[in-house]
């Protein structure tokens, strides 16, 4: 039984999901279209019989949330690889080749990004075995979309021949993100296939690859894994060696270059979730044209999208056509569904503006759990906070701000300058400002507790660390 290796990339930002995709909380975190989220979903689909342990590339911010999820999703997370910036695909592929290699040069290795939807997890491995004798005989397989629409958000594939079935075809050439006319005229040849940005192949042979089309790349990133260092059980690529690499596609480092590409057709259905256009369409709009997620009342509406990401937050629409409407807890975008692809444009206006929303997702992921600001003042701020069972934070100090705990869920271990003592439901604890302390979930559920800070500066950077399971000291 042939063995692959998922290899799922996971460091993007989403920013034409906005507001609920962020460069704090991308949208491969968020359940978009179903229960689980867009990554567990990527992981599930590139797992069982046939496949090993997924190795992750993704950034140090994420490292923990990427654990949680897969064992969550109940798959056992393999190597994670972190990266010390983002450097675009080509060097995420070159690290994740490296480093399988070092101990199977030959291993086969699928390469997909961890946002995307694919409905037919069945049709999508059956693709990946009809690729799999051209990936052992030394081609560079990648996966073509079968068009539905004249498309002009993706680039294509232009096969050396019309598809049949599953079966690998040669590919021509790759074509940049086209008008809509030149889409019209692509899907009609029947030729022409969307980039989905997956690829299948051997180790040695992507790393061949690298060496004959992208030479500069090779030195950075390998020195980057050569003196990469080991961090809780992730792998972190040297931040010296890292920075030196280019920041490059996969594609136009190697895939356009390379003379061994073949393309496996596949038709059972995808979307890469690039805008809420997109979303609208995968999530099936009722006979209305109307798609309602969350807390959400549409009254005499046609063809838009109405979502709440609030509970409390209830979102109606009365008589719109053609609309996006997203609520978060701290932001709402209202849009023209014809203008899906400028919500980047907002988010570049909000960055200019300085204003936090634009980057930063209400509720900030730890690895011990969550939390969320409630309330904000000039002197104050309330915070609800989620520990998981087991979890602890850091043994910290404040030099600016005091807290009041207040144990709402659960059971809190708590220490203050020495002093252990367990908070349940509806006690408090005070902790003076200066005093060494730390918060702990000793039980089987989560814990929630609010914090009520004051003081004279209340910003997270207000933090000395002196002990840290997750190794933040």
């Amino acid at each position: 039984m042939v063995s692959i290796t998922p290899v799922l990339l996971c460091g993007g930002s989403g920013t034409r999901l906005w507001p609920l995709s962020r460069k704090s909380y991308p949208k491969q975190f968020a359940a978009i279209t179903g229960e689980e989220t867009l990554f567990q979903a990527s992981a599930r689909r590139l797992s069982g019989e046939g496949y090993g342990v997924p190795l992750v590339v993704t950034a140090s911010d994420f490292r923990f949330i990427v654990t949680e999820q897969l064992l969550a999703a109940g798959i056992d997370p393999g190597a994670i690889l972190i990266e010390p910036e983002g450097r675009n695909t080509a060097p995420a592929v070159l690290a994740a080749a490296l480093h399988v290699a070092a101990s199977d040069p030959e291993a086969l290795l699928l390469v997909a990004p961890s946002d995307h939807v694919v409905p037919d997890a069945d049709a999508f491995r059956a693709a990946v075995a009809a690729g799999v004798p051209a990936a052992q005989a030394g081609q560079l397989v990648t996966f073509g979309i079968m068009p539905d629409r004249p498309e002009t958000g993706y680039g294509y594939l232009k096969l050396a021949g019309a598809p049949d079935g599953t079966a690998p075809v040669k590919l021509d050439s790759f074509v940049e993100k086209p008008d809509v006319d030149t889409a019209t005229a692509m899907l009609a040849d029947g030729k022409h296939l969307w980039n989905g940005g997956i690829f299948l192949f051997r180790a040695c042979d992507i790393i061949a690859a690298f060496e004959t089309h992208a030479p500069t790349l090779m030195a950075p990133v390998k020195a980057a894994c050569e003196a990469a260092t080991t961090d809780l059980g992730f792998l972190r690529l040297d931040p010296e060696a890292w920075g030196q690499v280019e920041d490059i596609s996969i594609d136009y480092a190697v895939m356009e270059k390379a003379d061994n590409l073949s393309v496996v057709p596949f038709s059972a259905g995808w979307s890469d979730l690039g805008d809420w256009d997109s979303v609208w369409r995968e999530a099936g709009p009722d006979e209305n044209g109307v798609v309602a997620a969350g807390s959400v009342t549409a009254i005499d509406c046609s063809d838009t999208l109405l979502r709440s990401e609030a509970g409390n937050l209830e979102v109606v629409g009365i008589g719109l056509k053609d609309v996006i409407t997203v609520a978060m807890p701290d932001a709402v975008l209202v849009a023209d569904k014809s203008r899906a692809q400028d919500v980047k444009k907002a988010v570049e206006a909000l960055k200019a503006k300085g204003a936090n929303q634009a980057t930063i997702f209400p509720k900030d992921f730890r690895p011990w759990g969550w939390y969320e600001s409630l309330v904000i003042g000039g002197r104050f701020q309330v915070k609800r906070i989620h520990v998981h069972p087991g979890a602890a934070l850091s043994l910290q100090s404040h030099h600016h701000r005091s807290e009041h705990w207040i144990v709402v869920e659960g059971t809190a271990k708590v220490t203050v300058d020495g002093d252990v003592k367990l908070v349940t439901e509806n006690q408090s604890v005070y902790i003076p400002l200066g005093a060494v302390h730390r918060m702990e979930n000793p039980g089987k559920v989560p814990m929630v507790l609010i914090e009520v800070q004051t003081g004279s500066y209340l910003g997270e950077d207000d933090i000395i660390r002196y002990e840290d399971v997750y190794s933040r000291v």
